[in-house]
């Protein structure tokens, strides 16, 4: 008889109830109440308080302490909540935070009974921290209610209700603070906040969760909670820049909400009513709702991080029309919908990816860290939008935004592993038509699945060894035709994380280079051609040794035997190097070698044909860049061809043999395949055309 095992989120459930993954509506309710009962209490507070007090700055300071206070908290107690996560159940922590409302609301219907200032809001700073406390455990149970499979879905139907929850709120508590829509005898805010916590209340009794066991305990202190996050997260490919990228995000969302209740109300801009400016804003919120959940269908089957720097770029260009083009009101919130919709598609994947890469307990530190800084962000909100509208006007807060998402989508790709592999491929697909064959061989799948690989894209996947120490790390050994061709292999290899050997020169080569070689975790060596005595000798040897302690960590390694680009057609010449020779010599025992044979490169502007040494980097890149916009959409694609191999066992047995007989093996397989002339080879008359 299979025993019960206790569920921390309520009830038991055997091992295949564990498996089956449970309903999101719960805490979508949960969420959805939650933050339409935060935001509604801010803004009625901040709304009524305003009446109460005399005209002027005083003003000013209690509309931005109703705002403070729900938005401090998360920036102070973030670090209890991780705590908290860590040592209590999260569905249970979910409902003390909710049971913990109704006080709060009570507090705030008294202060606005008593007409104090400071009861209403010590309120919302309570309602603030309540909210912050249980905010990290919300977020983590949607990997444990819907599992591996489902944290797109979840993600995309969390962070749309919780966006619709701001709008409405905020829009729902103006209207219930201006007196010409609800007498004041009516005390509709009172039944509203209560109803709300009720609502609350009711649906997180029914959230069910298979939780994941684990303590991590940190430090409370806000400022050292947040370093050290932030070294936990750099552990993590492109971590840290998806929660930069999302806190900018909010940071934009906080821009939009205030420009657009401004601009939507004043005469130089749409000269809307409060009720239309209103309608503006639940617009966007419906937009953005609809784009989250299509996304978050749409990145269960598609590396939709991957689309980042467009989504970003469609967000620029539909910002720059709203700042650019005179438009009325039906056409602006037309505009506005498209913008809202592709926001959607640009922010779930980011919330997904982060649910996707930290699994665990270390999951409640990161979101937990994710909450200070992206509420860090959407303070400085308030001051971009105050220094952009004094000094350019009203609608200069479009122009703002539409610069920041051209950039920082630029950004984050530069610094994520993955997307930057991602967009390599679709460009580098523009100009070469890669074949690939022998990955059945190296992955051990199907033909089938092999042959559905071997697109005319560099789209593969070859299965070694990454973060995951049940399998068997990779030492990728590629021939070198051309410069471009670690970017082709890196492509290939894109799922796969490969850290690459790089000439100490292009590290230093312009800006762009440095910062791609950092991404991929490229490892320098040094120029032996500079160090041609007894001291490259020793340079040698000790990179031997970083290469191989780095594939015992499980790292998988690329590197190029030669250590030079070809100097005739279609042929490496190893010669006496020896690192190899040294590093298979001694492979580790987990170790595969995967070897990598590129043809078709000879004639291309990153081979050597026609010169005496390697092309310069940067002029280079310069003239492919010149190339791919105005040459290749108008010629046909270089055709390269890509044979990769699994040589574990061949290598081994040429480690024993002395240094001259092991390169020559190897020369020999690299020099092996189609003669020149066959299709995978260069055109007659490419050189030229060729990037």
């Amino acid at each position: 008889m299979k025993s019960s095992i206790p569920r921390p989120g309520g009830g038991s459930a055997g091992p295949e109830a564990e498996n089956r993954p449970g309903s999101f509506i719960p805490l979508y309710a949960t969420n959805f109440f939650g933050t339409l009962n935060d935001n509604f209490l801010k803004t009625l507070a901040a709304l009524t308080v305003i009446g109460w007090l005399p005209d002027g700055p005083v003003r000013a300071v209690a509309s931005g302490a109703a705002a403070g206070a729900l938005v401090l908290p998360y920036i102070f107690c973030s670090p209890l909540a991780d705590r908290l996560a860590a040592v209590w159940p999260k569905c249970r922590i979910l409902r003390w935070a909710k049971f913990a409302e109704l006080p709060i609301v009570a507090v705030a219907i008294a202060g606005f009974a008593l007409r104090s200032p400071w009861i209403v809001f010590g309120a919302v700073l309570l309602m603030g921290l309540q909210s912050s406390l249980y905010s990290p455990a919300k977020y983590a149970l949607v990997r444990d209610i819907g599992g591996e499979g489902r944290i797109s879905t979840g993600m995309g139907g969390m962070e749309g209700v919780s966006f619709l929850g701001v709008l409405l709120g905020t829009v729902a508590g103006a209207a219930a603070a201006d007196p010409e829509l609800v007498r004041p005898d009516w005390h509709v805010p009172y039944f509203a906040l209560a109803l709300f916590a009720a609502c609350g209340i009711a649906a997180c009794l029914f959230v069910r969760a298979h939780e994941e066991p684990g303590r991590a305990f940190h430090a409370v202190n806000p400022v050292r909670y947040m370093r050290r996050a932030f070294r936990m997260a750099k552990r993590y490919d492109g971590l840290n820049a998806a929660v930069f990228t999302l806190s900018v995000f909010w940071w934009a969302a906080a821009m939009l909400q205030m420009g657009l209740l401004v601009y939507g109300k004043s005469e130089e801009g749409l000269g809307l009513s409060a009720t239309g400016t209103g309608a503006l804003l639940c617009g966007a919120a419906a937009g953005i709702v609809a784009g989250q959940i299509a996304a978050g269908f749409v990145d269960r089957r598609r590396f939709l991080m991957g689309a980042t720097i467009l989504t970003g770029w469609i967000a620029a260009a539909l910002l720059a029309v709203l700042y650019f083009a005179p438009l009325p009101p039906a056409a602006f919130g037309a505009v506005l919908g498209l913008l809202a919709l592709d926001l959607g598609f640009f922010k779930l994947p980011l919330d997904a990816g982060i649910q996707k890469i930290v699994k665990g307990p270390k999951l409640n530190t990161i979101l937990a860290y994710f909450n200070q800084v992206s509420f860090l962000f959407m303070l400085a909100a308030s001051a971009c939008y105050a220094l952009a509208s004094w000094a350019f006007g009203p609608k200069a807060f479009l122009a703002v935004l539409a610069a920041a998402f051209f950039a920082v989508p630029l950004l984050f790709a530069f610094c994520h592993r993955s997307v930057l592999l991602f967009s390599g491929r679709w460009i580098f697909a523009r100009r070469y038509r890669v074949e690939i064959d022998g990955l059945e061989n190296v992955s051990g799948r199907e033909t089938r699945d092999a042959k559905r690989n071997e697109r005319s894209r560099p789209t593969s996947h070859v299965s070694c060894r990454g973060s995951d120490r049940s399998q068997t790390a990779c030492l990728v050994l590629p021939n070198h035709p051309a410069m471009v061709d670690p970017m082709l292999v890196s492509l290939v290899f894109w799922k796969t994380p490969l850290r690459p050997l790089v000439d100490e020169r292009f590290f230093s080569a312009g800006i762009v280079a440095p910062r791609v070689l950092k991404t991929l975790g490229a490892v320098a060596v040094p120029d032996l051609r500079k160090h041609r005595s007894a001291k490259g000798a020793e340079i040698a040897r000790g990179l031997c040794g970083i290469v191989k302690s780095t594939l015992e960590n499980g790292d998988n390694v690329i590197f190029y035997p030669s250590g030079h680009i070809q100097t005739e057609h279609d042929r490496d010449e190893i010669g006496t190097r020896r690192l190899a020779w040294e590093i298979c010599g001694d492979l580790p025992q987990n170790v595969r070698v995967v070897g990598v044979r590129t043809r078709g490169l000879w004639g291309s502007v990153w081979s050597r044909a026609g010169r005496d040494s390697s092309p310069p980097f940067v002029p280079t890149l310069l003239k492919s860049v010149l190339l791919w916009f105005l040459w290749s959409p108008f010629v046909p694609r270089r055709r390269v061809s890509m044979h990769v191999e699994d040589l574990t066992d061949r290598v081994r047995a040429w480690a024993k043999l002395p240094r001259r007989e092991f390169n020559a093996k190897l020369e020999e397989w690299y020099n092996a395949g189609p003669p020149a002339g066959t299709d995978a080879q260069t055109r007659p008359g490419a050189k030229d055309s060729a990037s």
